[in-house]
């Protein structure tokens, strides 16, 4: 998309989803692009990330907060419980 830059490789399709969702809600325009190709079976994922998200430049900053607090939110999921 014309004026986009690029903002941040996602880790998977599920942090992509949410990140969607948010940005959706939030009136953000955005861009999704996947690295899966069928022709190499999702090769370039496993090695490149799930894909990335481009936005206008006057987003990035507000992309980013909502990236790291997706993933801040999914490592508090994912600790082990102390005590």
């Amino acid at each position: 998309m014309e004026g986009h830059v690029k903002v941040a490789t996602l880790d998977n399709e599920i942090e992509a989803l949410l990140l969607e969702s948010v940005l959706e809600e939030r009136g953000i325009p955005y861009a999704l692009r996947s690295y899966h190709d069928t022709a190499y079976d999702g090769l370039f994922q496993a090695q490149k990330g799930w894909g990335v998200v481009t936005a206008p430049e006057e987003w990035r900053e507000e992309i980013l907060e909502i990236i790291d607090d997706l993933r801040k939110d999914r490592d508090a999921e994912g600790a082990e419980p102390s005590g």
